[in-house]
């Protein structure tokens, strides 16, 4: 097992915070996962409208996307424990008033809250891990903190669906509300100077949103995230709306197809995530990122090529390793190009804007798509990725916050002045 796992990977597990932080993670996500095809089957059980379940499909997202552009200098301004604990909180209240909600308008109102509390926790989330570990094992700690949100990812939706089979969507919501309150615990048992070296004071609400535009607009690393991951979403989006059709119409799988390409992503995507520390560390974040980016242009060009639904779901699995490495690349270069009194707002920011690229990807997609021309857009999506490499990395290699693996960033030049409040 040690040539598998090495020490050096597990090392974050042994600083108590990071732990702390690494389970609460664990289940907040499996929550979130097992919450998402619990909504999805009550309100469709309920109605038998795609409208309604689009509906609870828009809010799992959608809300992230306004937190990032309306509310991301909250996460520098407030203490990140707080808020964290707070989202937690408020996702246990949600979900304990779901069971005595009947109407799918108020079950999609109250999913919308929960969405807000996603938006805010694990942006704050992964804004601490910077202070929570040594420099030299931020790559480690994101690589496990992304692992675990993948394996969530992976098993959250298995389990959600056999539970609610068998017990209910209620039965879902009450255990739903157990994880986020197991999450908030853990949480508490953070100190606060440990999560947050400083907080932001206020210059007003939108001249703190313009600063947190600011620091992406002026770091290169940012940048790299916001163009790279930026153009790869766009691809993402439109991969995720053909690829029930590549499986059914174009390799002629049928449902079992569909689950084993989806599968098949997420097997790559939990061992690309775990391992990309070992790749960040041997090559540098910079190449670490092209090289992830086009691993993913590789899986989604070669599955479209493929001959058969088997060739394409080992494609798949590349595209995963890619997906999974990207992630964890994305935290570092973002965690490293913005201080920690800005980190919170640049992340939000950074996320919101990915996930509406990949929103409007999926849009023009769906516009575009036929039975018959799932393969176009899957290339399509290979050659969003292999642009989206170049300019990663390109945009990467020029931040001395991307050159090296594991050394800690200078100190980053302020993008406007603001005042701190050193905890």
């Amino acid at each position: 097992m040690a040539g598998w796992i090495s020490r050096r990977q597990l090392a974050p597990l042994r600083v108590s915070g990071f732990r702390f932080l690494f389970y609460s993670t664990l289940a907040s996500s499996l929550g979130t996962l097992l919450a998402a095809i619990a909504l999805a089957i009550d309100v469709k059980d309920r109605t038998d409208s795609g409208l309604w379940v689009g509906a609870v499909l828009l809010v799992e997202f959608l809300p992230t996307v306004a937190v990032g552009l309306f509310f991301g200098p909250l996460l520098d301004r407030l203490e990140r424990r707080s808020l964290m604990i707070g989202a937690d909180l408020v996702r246990v209240g949600v979900f304990c008033a779901l069971p005595f909600a009947h109407s799918p308008g108020l079950i999609v109102g109250l999913a919308t809250v929960a969405g807000l509390a996603n938006g805010f926790f694990r942006p704050a989330a992964f804004a601490s891990v910077p202070n929570l570990v040594p420099a030299e094992q931020l790559s480690e700690a994101n690589a496990l903190l992304v692992a675990i949100e993948n394996v969530s990812w992976a098993i959250g939706p298995i389990l959600g669906g056999l539970l609610t089979a068998a017990a209910g969507p209620n039965a879902a919501y009450w255990i739903n509300a157990g994880s986020f309150l197991l999450s908030a615990a853990l949480v508490a048992r953070i100190s606060a100077r440990q999560l947050q070296s400083e907080t932001a004071l206020t210059r007003g609400h939108w001249r703190d949103l313009g600063d947190g535009f600011r620091v992406v607009a002026r770091s290169r690393a940012l940048l790299a995230v916001l163009v790279g991951w930026g153009i790869a979403s766009f691809g993402i989006g439109a991969a995720n709306v053909a690829e029930v059709f590549l499986a059914k119409n174009i390799f002629n799988a049928g449902d079992f197809g569909y689950g084993l390409l989806y599968g098949a992503i997420g097997l790559g995507l939990v061992v690309g995530s775990f391992w990309s520390s070992r790749l960040i560390d041997g090559i540098g974040t910079a190449r670490a990122y092209g090289l992830a980016l086009a691993l993913m242009a590789v899986g989604f060009t070669g599955a479209a090529l493929s001959p058969n639904v088997w060739v394409a779901a080992v494609l798949c699995v590349v595209f995963g390793l890619g997906d999974g490495a990207a992630i964890v690349c994305n935290a570092m270069l973002v965690q490293r190009g913005a201080p920690d009194v800005m980190r919170g707002r640049a992340l939000t920011l950074v996320m919101s804007a990915t996930y509406a690229v990949m929103g409007i990807g999926t849009v023009v997609a769906g516009a575009l798509l036929t039975p018959g021309n799932a393969r176009r857009l899957w290339i399509g999506a290979g050659i969003a990725c292999a642009l989206a490499a170049v300019a990663g990395y390109v945009l990467a290699r020029g931040s001395a916050e991307a050159d090296v693996g594991s050394s800690p960033p200078p100190a980053p030049s302020e993008p406007a002045p603001y005042e701190v409040a050193a905890h």
